[in-house]
């Protein structure tokens, strides 16, 4: 630094400034609306406090493109709209004394001005005695025309009862913020979990939620009647199974609010005198649910707020009743006195203080740990340490009671480190029972081993002249005479589909796709085939034994494989080609339902097969279903290689591809064609028995091809590809056995027969000593 600059004056004041009113709002807006789930939660807030019974929120982009919340509220008058986006404007509160009896949501007037400096805000609104609905658009609080921006009035429209808000281009004009909010999935994570939370505080409130490219709703909170049913709902079953429940009022009059001498300046600002009156709603886990994250909701005259202070002392609590590492759950409601509320603390209103703060959360903290107490439930926890000196040495085990965890802890908080210089003994390793041992041996034997059976694709058609070559499947009547040639290719690949209502289906197989099943069919070990006439199988998981329906599982596996090849099937050619019309004769003839038709058989079957032949080209083109011209029956798609299905049920599903299938509608259509084969494939794995009747040689074969399709290439595709839903543990999937419960039975049985001995022992030495 030069000599001259040394010396220099310090610099003067600078001028102060009025800042522009449009950067005081940006300015403002920018610590209410942090990010599209903070704007989320305003506008849920004023759907709440407009009673409103349903709501429903599309996102597209996290919320950053699209943030729409359509509810069935009481609506906004006409007369209001102008000034329905400028800041402070309000219909809670008219003076500062109101504040204080508050009890609504909102009371500022910001959500709405705020989001319009940082967005394209329009509004659409109806109220019961309007005739019709209003729609209005603001560009930084102020009514404007969508399109040229200039000031305008609320325009007429159609409409229902309630309002709908909808967000464009958040933070459009704010791009270091909008750059920071890139993580679409994260932010659509947040608007979730808004939504969750206060679905679980009101229950009787239908909420739901989904993307705008999406056709089902990620999130679907129907009303019910109580907290538990919705935490069962969002939240599982896992944690609803494990809920206590405390409701606690101002019982204790020591807790007051301050010196019981009037004070004048107390009374000015409207302070109750005496004990506070509160009460509180809790719904927490027990000992014996544990999770990686503390989920914590609590709200303070029913408003969403964070406490540390609230957090850390319920989390105490479990600090002597679960294993370390894990947190509970805890669902706090609490309703005080509006007057001991100070609601105007954070811009958010993420935060309130309130009277007596320690005093009540104590009081609640003392109530939850009495009915913990209360259950007599007590954690063992095992703990296993290696030894330092050989990676392959002993080890040492040894059980921790919750008496001694809660030794572990000092008074200062930190963990005794008296049990870390413990001398370990060297013992033999742990003995593994065999209860927990598990087939995983290929090689081992299954019930079908007992049986050999040839591969269904060497088996010959005896009255088929053409039924040579490998591939050749057996048929029956009509398509006895069939030959079938199939493709070579093992792998199901997911073909490229571009159309919507294909990736909205396959967006909707994943989504209810349940977790435990799948990794049941994925890692499971055939065991055997039960029953071939009602579909019935037997899969080993783990130590549990399942019996399944495996005409179900296959009707949902081949779903998804027709979903999954959409418009890329390999064909099975029928050589030579049956028509059209005599396979649908056939099935009409045996069709018991016609009858009730205003139509003619003869008439039934010419437009079903009109109803074919006009839309051949795409069912060529999507599904590879070819019917040529003159009506014949060229090919059929092809799910699964070595997977014939029984074309003796070819004339049914010819038939049902009429009046089953909606041709109106693109996705509907899509579905229920796929659905359609689905279940003409999975009759292949029925094999149909007539009662009473004795089962001929051919019948025998044909029963044991199938159990081998079934066996392997039915359950291994399945172990590949099926995303079960939940809806098959209802009633197709059921446990049957596990060998854990069944060594305890054992346990007890072989008790009772030694006690019976013993007894019958001892008797006979009494009988013995009289003797002498």
């Amino acid at each position: 630094m030069s000599q001259e600059n040394e010396h220099a004056p310090p610099p003067g004041p600078k001028p102060i400034r009025r800042l522009e009113e449009s950067l005081i709002n940006r300015i403002a807006a920018g610590e209410i609306i942090h990010r599209p789930a903070s704007a989320l939660k305003e506008l849920l807030e004023n759907s709440l406090d407009a009673g409103s019974t349903s709501i429903r929120v599309t996102v597209k982009d996290g919320g950053l493109k699209l943030l729409q919340i359509q509810d069935n509220g009481c609506g906004i008058r006409k007369d209001d709209l102008p000034i329905l986006a400028e800041r402070f404007t309000t219909s809670k509160l008219s003076t500062f004394e109101d504040l204080s009896r508050i009890t609504t949501y909102g009371f500022r007037g910001e959500a709405l001005a705020s989001i319009s400096h940082v967005a394209h805000l329009s509004v659409l609104t109806k109220t019961k005695t309007s005739p019709a609905a209003w729609e209005a658009s603001y560009v930084d609080g102020v009514l404007v025309d969508p399109k040229t921006r200039q000031p305008s009035e609320p325009k007429i429209c159609a409409g229902n009862d309630g309002t709908t808000i909808t967000i464009k281009d958040l933070f459009y004009n704010t791009p270091t913020r909008l750059h920071a909010l890139r993580n679409f999935s994260e932010e659509y994570s947040r608007i979730l979990d808004v939504i969750t939370k206060y679905a679980i505080h009101n229950p009787t409130v239908s909420l739901s939620c989904k993307k705008a490219t999406s056709t089902a709703p990620d999130l679907t909170a129907p009303a019910s009647k109580s907290v538990p049913q919705a935490i069962r709902l969002l939240y599982g079953h896992s944690i609803a199974t494990q809920l206590l429940e405390v409701n606690i009022s101002s019982s204790n009059p020591n807790v007051t609010s301050g010196e019981d001498e009037e004070d004048e300046d107390a009374m000015d600002l409207d302070i109750p005198k005496g004990p506070i009156k509160w009460s509180a709603e809790l719904h927490f886990s027990n000992a014996n649910y544990q999770a990686k994250k503390t989920v914590f909701l609590l709200f303070i005259n029913h408003r969403l707020v964070e406490s540390q202070r609230i957090k850390r002392s319920l989390e105490a609590i479990y600090h002597g009743v679960l294993p370390k590492g894990t947190s509970p759950f805890v669902y706090l409601s609490l309703e005080i006195d509006p007057r001991c509320v100070d609601v105007n603390v954070h811009p958010t209103k993420r935060e309130v203080h309130f009277l007596n703060e320690e005093e009540i959360t104590e009081k609640i903290a003392d109530a939850m740990q009495q009915k913990l107490a209360a259950q007599g439930q007590s954690r063992t926890f095992e703990y296993q340490t290696l030894l330092t000196s050989s990676a392959t040495g002993p080890s040492v085990s040894r059980k921790r009671s919750r008496k001694e965890a809660e030794n572990d802890t000092n008074e200062g908080g930190e963990e005794s480190k008296e049990s870390d210089s413990a001398t370990v003994e060297p013992q033999e390793q742990k003995k593994t029972y065999s209860y927990h041992k598990v087939r995983t041996s290929n090689k081992d034997r299954t019930l079908d081993s007992m049986f050999p059976v040839r591969n269904p694709t060497q088996v010959q058609d005896d009255n088929s002249s053409q039924g040579k070559g490998k591939g050749k499947a057996p048929a029956e009547g009509t398509s006895s005479s069939t030959t079938i040639t199939t493709s070579k290719s093992r792998e199901v690949k997911e073909s490229e589909c571009m159309l919507t209502s294909v990736q909205n289906l396959r967006q909707g197989v994943l989504k209810i796709r349940h977790r435990q099943l799948a990794e049941i069919l994925e890692k499971h070990t055939f065991v055997g085939i039960i029953d071939t006439h009602k579909c019935l199988s037997l899969i080993q998981y783990s130590t549990n034994l399942y019996l399944v329906n495996h005409c179900s599982l296959a009707e949902e596996l081949f779903y998804q494989l027709g979903l999954r090849q959409f418009g890329n099937f390999s064909k099975m050619k029928l050589q030579p080609a049956p028509s059209l019309k005599t396979l649908l004769e056939i099935a009409v003839e045996g069709e018991s339902s016609t009858k009730d038709s205003r139509l003619t058989k003869p008439q039934i079957v010419e437009k079903i097969a009109q109803m074919l032949i006009m839309r051949r080209e795409m069912l060529a083109e999507y599904f590879s279903l070819n019917i040529s011209e003159l009506g014949l029956v060229m090919s059929l798609p092809l799910l699964l290689r070595d997977f014939i299905p029984n074309l003796d049920f070819l004339p049914m599903f010819l038939m049902r591809l009429g009046p089953q299938v909606d041709w109106t509608s693109e996705t509907e259509c899509f579905d229920t064609f796929l659905r359609e084969l689905a279940y003409f494939y999975c009759l292949g794995a029925t094999f149909p028995r007539i009662p009473g009747a004795e089962a001929s040689e051919e019948d025998e074969s044909h029963d044991k091809a199938q159990r081998w399709q079934i066996q392997h290439v039915l359950f291994p595709a399945m172990r590949h590809y099926l995303q079960p839903p939940k809806s098959l543990l209802d009633r197709d999937v059921v446990q049957v056995a596990s060998l854990h419960d069944l060594y305890k039975v054992f346990r007890t049985m072989l008790i009772l027969i030694m006690d019976t001995r013993l007894r019958d022992v001892s008797g006979c030495f009494i009988t013995d000593s009289e003797r002498y």
